[in-house]
């Protein structure tokens, strides 16, 4: 895997020096628009949005249990 990460100028007036990094935006704006869709659907479960267990085991296992539920209403729907 590849990073693709759009180059950020910062106000330069020369051009960055080196080899010119890998961006395709089309990439960038499938991922980007998939890992915004999982953090949406992570934010309908209540205890995920707000973390308040404390045990890192727990909020793991709480994870797991969202998307397994995430993923069985998306495969019972069809």
């Amino acid at each position: 895997m590849r990073p693709n990460i759009p180059e950020n100028p910062r106000g330069r007036k020369a051009p960055k020096r080196g080899r010119r990094r890998h961006f395709d935006a089309a990439i960038f704006a499938e991922r980007f628009s998939t890992i915004e869709r999982v953090f949406a659907w992570e934010d309908t479960f209540r205890r995920l949005l707000l973390r308040f267990e404390r045990i890192s085991a727990v909020h793991y296992a709480l994870k797991t249990l969202a998307y397994t539920m995430i993923n069985l209403r998306h495969y019972c729907r069809s």
